[in-house]
């Protein structure tokens, strides 16, 4: 999609000058709890199949991503850096100005019969959250999914949202014709962290519920153990309590991934980090340094721990190493990932 030239409109409103959003767009804002302080940008997308640049070395080729920006508002959200390219900002903006992609299921429709669409599988979930909040008002995952369905295109879904559960009737439809691959994403089961850090998303034990009813369906659905941060839930108490209860869950596989901290998701967090635990700051500077990612040693040890606790818990192994560039994007196709740890 392009967003270049774009302009801001709304009912009665002059702001021919803004260069936001296109002038068929659509800015609302909602008086509801859940939608409180909000800004919804509907557009009309020009194209909805996104191909992934190969500098990326993920485990997908192509995504479709509905919204940008995400009410979840985790302060760690490593795509919080995309919203600059829409000249908002990384923060705020980021949490509470969402753009909806409002002709997604009927654009996704065209691209899939297409003649020069190959049947590939498709990731969603891998910028921002197809199951935010803004989901149970626009309602277009279903026909997302529904036009996958029909095409027999195989995809994958990562999500923390429990509003997948809505669409559960469908998914096992859909899984019947083509491949569909399902992940929740908990990174730590303390909930007075998760008030702290992912203000917006379900509890993570109700995460952990949906992924049970997701595997009870017979879906196959996994647990992206992300992100693990360090200092904070990389103890051997937290992770072993973690690790325990997404065993309990019945997650067919466990993606363990230490916290990443790039460009826009750094000087958030970070400034959250200041405020809450000013301490941590400089031991963080000293883990990261000026780059991404946490130390490969750091990376390795605990993603060694997370193994041996996962076959305590009666999972096997395909690779203990977390030490790749690996990003959270890469648990959406958790079964060709490197860090994979599947249940018995």
């Amino acid at each position: 999609m392009r967003w270049d030239d774009l302009r801001l409109t709304d009912a009665g409103q002059d702001t021919a000058d803004v260069p936001l959003f296109a002038r068929d767009a659509v800015a609302r804002t909602f008086d509801t709890p859940e939608f409180r302080g909000m800004t919804f940008y509907e557009v009309r997308a020009r194209s909805i199949v996104n191909r992934v640049p190969a500098s990326s070395h993920v485990p997908f080729e192509w995504t479709v991503n509905p919204y940008r920006g995400c009410s979840h508002a985790c302060v760690y959200c490593f795509a919080r850096k995309t919203h600059t390219y829409l000249d908002l900002d990384a923060g705020r903006d980021f949490d509470s100005k969402i753009i909806v992609k409002v002709n997604a299921p009927e654009l996704l429709r065209r691209e899939l019969a297409a003649p020069r669409w190959g049947g590939h599988s498709i990731a969603m979930g891998t910028n921002v959250d197809c199951y935010q909040r803004a989901e149970g008002r626009y309602r277009l995952m279903p026909g997302i999914i529904a036009a996958l369905r029909d095409a027999r295109n195989p995809f994958s879904i990562l999500t923390k949202g429990t509003l997948i559960l809505r669409d559960l009737d469908l998914l096992a439809e859909t899984a019947e014709v083509t491949e569909v691959s399902t992940a929740l994403s908990v990174g730590f089961v303390d909930d007075e962290l998760w008030r702290a850090v992912e203000p917006g998303t379900p509890r993570p034990q109700a995460r952990l519920d949906a992924c049970a009813a997701l595997t009870g369906r017979g879906l196959r659905c996994g647990v992206l153990m992300a992100p693990i941060l360090p200092y904070l839930t990389d103890s051997p108490q937290a992770l072993a309590r973690a690790v325990g209860q997404i065993a309990e869950a019945g997650a067919t596989h466990i993606v363990p991934i230490v916290l990443h901290l790039r460009p826009g998701a750094r000087e958030w967090f970070l400034s959250w980090l200041g405020r809450e635990h000013p301490r941590l700051v400089p031991r963080y500077l000293e883990l990261y340094g000026r780059g991404a990612y946490a130390s490969k040693s750091y990376q390795a040890r605990v993603a060694r721990q997370v193994h041996e606790l996962a076959r305590r818990a009666g999972m096997v192994r395909s690779s203990p190493a977390a030490t790749r560039g690996t990003g959270p994007r890469a648990a959406a196709e958790a079964p060709a990932g490197p860090e994979q740890l599947t249940l018995l």
